[in-house]
């Protein structure tokens, strides 16, 4: 039998938008046989820092250890700071970054588009295929 591959993911969101990091989250939580842990910052469990210095060295050392980067990508992560360095710090570590464009979304932000390895639309296996996909392999 194959080893299963173990990914590490971050998914980059707007804590205003926390309904769909949410369905994220139970799409890869409920995919038979993905295994997955979870780098990415919620608002139900937010870093203890006290400076925008102190969060992104923190972001800086949650990336470096994933297998990718969701990026949930509505239109308001075009005005989102963390977003941006998110894909930034991702760009810098060589992470794959798949950009997931949320139900009913037309549009994507140019930054995005512009980065993204690839754009799925708002469909769990398109997420999960492209996870598989793109991610950098680890074994569990």
């Amino acid at each position: 039998m194959p080893e299963l591959r173990h990914y590490h993911i971050l998914i980059s969101h707007s804590w205003q938008y926390d309904e769909q990091y949410r369905t994220v989250v139970s799409w890869l939580n409920l995919t038979r046989y993905f295994y997955w842990s979870n780098y990415s910052v919620s608002c139900d469990d937010p870093f203890d820092t006290r400076s925008d210095t102190g969060l992104e060295n923190k972001l800086r050392e949650q990336i470096s250890h994933c297998s990718c980067i969701l990026v949930l990508s509505g239109m308001y992560a075009y005005y989102s700071k963390w977003i941006r360095f998110e894909i930034e710090c991702a760009k810098e570590f060589g992470k794959p970054i798949i950009a997931v464009m949320p139900w009913g979304q037309e549009r994507t932000p140019q930054f995005i588009q512009e980065n993204a390895d690839h754009i799925v639309g708002w469909n769990r296996d398109s997420v999960i295929d492209a996870i598989r996909y793109y991610a950098i392999p680890r074994t569990c």
